[in-house]
């Protein structure tokens, strides 16, 4: 059992109320979620403040509130703490109350528009391959050594993510590798958590629906660098203009990768085919079984990031050259009748645009692209109809579908990418409103040689419409009716 003025360190305490000798069972921001003995921290949230539900949490059985502003009336034998930033006290509340774990872990944290999943990923099968316990946190899955546990978010909240991370430890894990969304740091979900290094992949047009200005969301993500301690690394990607500005105020050791420009870590691409890469990494050939150039600098980075964390460089090399493939990053199926199928998470212009490029780059013969793409609801609807124009511009025949629309129409949703596509291009396009029908259609338009993307959902196995998540798996469906074909 935590006493309270233990896990109320760093803070950033305001005043108190009460006594801190207190005994606290567990830690809430969730009011539903208090229970006797709870600490409640009240968080103002997108949909709620939680300072509304200190009455009712006491009634629950909470015996200490942490809040930015007392309530009006103070109850008897509860204490209160008042703290300059709530949301900040929580993720510090979170780290006291696990035991501080990330201390005891090398972790790593990787941030950036696209790569973040794939990057952290394969640091994660890298490591393991080197022989070291390790933990991960990611989009598509948690994982602990060999045990995996369902993801909800890119970053998970602080009490979520310190006690997997305690769990890690209690494990015997040395190495965590995490996602850094943009949405966490603004929200200080890594707050007081110690990072080993960080990692910057790249930045282009995303999540503007909550950051509202690309300057805005540039700042989320520098955000977590300027918190890195010295003791740490900073390692960006030097052929992105905003690598530098990453590491203009950080503490952390600076250091670069590239394939273009000069780099303390420098790869050069070699050969890009359906069967994986040739890399010339440092001065060294490696053949990878990724694909494709963007997967070229996620391969730089871990190996970057490898040697930074003190493992020998054949080792790493070695390593690299057997790392797999991550679920829903160009995942790629061939049917009987000789048409590929590439299955991909892009779900930004730049990520669709690489995709799309990296099939141009790997296929041989005059076979057809037919692209499916679609843009999820509830976000930045201003690169609806930018998906739809690259889609276009790189592509034989465009299927505009659903993604995952949730609170929103379709159907307006399509309507809106449909603005992005140029006059030349019309005749090339169709809009299908239904996921499974358009990549039914593309399939049967396929020709042997042709090449299927079905862009934006990636790994997941769920579509979304009107607050319901129905069973979809874009690589299943597709492989369905590959079946099909003669």
């Amino acid at each position: 059992m935590n006493v309270l003025k233990d896990i109320l360190y760093k803070t950033g305490i305001v005043d108190v109320a009460g006594f801190t000798d207190t005994h606290i069972t567990d830690v809430c921001f969730d009011s539903r979620k208090v229970r006797e003995g709870s600490l409640f921290v009240a968080v103002k949230g997108t949909q709620s403040d939680g300072h509304t539900y200190i009455p009712a949490v006491i009634e629950k059985g909470a015996v200490a509130i942490v809040c930015e502003h007392f309530p009006s009336e103070l109850q008897s034998g509860v204490t209160y703490v008042r703290v300059a930033d709530s949301s900040f006290a929580l993720a510090q509340i979170a780290s006291n109350f696990y035991g501080n774990p990330s201390e005891k872990l090398e972790l790593v944290g990787v941030t950036g528009t696209n790569g973040k999943t794939t990057t952290a990923t394969l640091l994660f099968q890298l490591f393991k391959s080197l022989g070291h316990p390790c933990g991960l946190l990611s989009t598509v899955r948690n994982q602990i050594n060999d045990q995996v546990i369902p993801s909800t978010h890119t970053t998970p909240d602080p009490l979520q993510l310190n006690a997997l991370l305690s769990a890690m430890v209690d494990e015997g894990c040395s190495h965590a590798f995490m996602e850094v969304s943009s949405h966490a740091v603004v929200q200080k979900r890594i707050a007081g958590l110690r990072f080993a290094g960080g990692i910057f992949t790249n930045i282009t047009h995303d999540h503007l629906d909550y950051h509202k200005t690309f300057e805005e969301y540039i700042k989320a993500k520098k955000g977590f660098f300027d918190s890195l301690p010295d003791t740490a690394f900073a390692l960006v990607n030097n052929d992105d203009k905003n690598g530098l500005v990453m590491m203009q105020n950080t503490k952390a050791r600076k250091y670069t990768y590239s394939l273009r420009s000069m780099s303390d870590y420098k790869c050069r691409l070699i050969e890009n085919q359906f069967t994986g890469l040739l890399l010339n990494l440092d001065g060294h050939e490696v053949l990878c079984r990724l694909i494709g150039s963007f997967n070229a600098y996620n391969l730089t980075a871990c190996y970057a990031a490898a040697l930074l964390l003190n493992e020998q460089k054949m080792d790493v090399l070695t390593a690299v050259s057997r790392l797999a493939p991550v679920e829903g990053r160009f995942d790629f199926l061939t049917s009987r009748a000789n048409v590929v199928g590439v299955v991909d998470y892009a779900h930004t212009p730049d990520a669709l645009q690489n995709v799309l490029s990296t099939i141009h780059d790997v296929r041989s013969g005059q076979g057809r692209v037919i692209t499916i793409v679609g843009c999820g609801g509830d976000r930045d609807a201003a690169k609806r109809p930018v998906m739809a124009k690259i889609a276009c511009e790189l592509s034989d025949r465009v299927i505009l579908t659903s993604d995952n629309p949730r609170s929103e129409d379709p159907a307006e949703i399509i309507h809106q990418m449909e603005k992005g596509v140029p006059l030349g291009e019309v005749r090339k396009t169709l809009s299908i409103v239904d996921r499974k029908e358009a990549i039914k259609t593309a399939v049967s338009l396929a020709q042997p040689g042709d090449v299927i993307l079905v862009a934006g959902k990636g790994h997941e196995k769920y579509q979304e419409v009107k607050g319901v998540r129905s069973p979809f798996d874009d690589k299943k469906v597709l492989q369905d009716f590959f079946n099909l074909m003669n």
